[in-house]
């Protein structure tokens, strides 16, 4: 992964929205992002589809609905930053509403409480 690439996938808003929700949960499908973000699935889907060109994301297809996650092979260099950014914005207000929403959408949902580098609980 250049980190150039990675980085650029950051400075983009809507991208770290759903970067750091997929950080917070292990797999969400487009619906749920599109939910949470209150975008349209056009510009969720447009920006998923870079992420996952840069191997920042994986997607697996379930019928209709394409499920993403935190590419599995993301260097851990990579996923230390975006655990880190996840933590310090966490908090934040418009990614605290966006993890209102979804929570709302879902309740059922479960909050990721695992290391995204190794699985392991943490």
């Amino acid at each position: 992964m250049n980190p150039e690439d990675f980085f650029h996938a950051l400075a983009d808003a809507t991208r770290l929205r759903c970067l750091l929700l997929l950080v917070a949960h292990d797999e969400l499908c487009v619906c749920d992002l599109t939910t949470a973000l209150q975008l349209t699935q056009p510009k969720i889907s447009r920006h998923l589809a870079y992420l996952r060109k840069h191997k920042v994301v994986s997607a697996r297809r379930d019928g209709l609905w394409m499920h993403y996650r935190i590419h599995p092979s993301l260097p851990v260099w990579a996923q230390t930053v975006l655990k880190g950014t996840h933590e310090g914005f966490a908090s934040e207000l418009l990614f605290s509403l966006d993890e209102r929403r979804l929570i709302n959408s879902k309740p059922t949902l479960i909050t990721r409480t695992s290391d995204i580098s190794t699985g392991s609980p943490t």
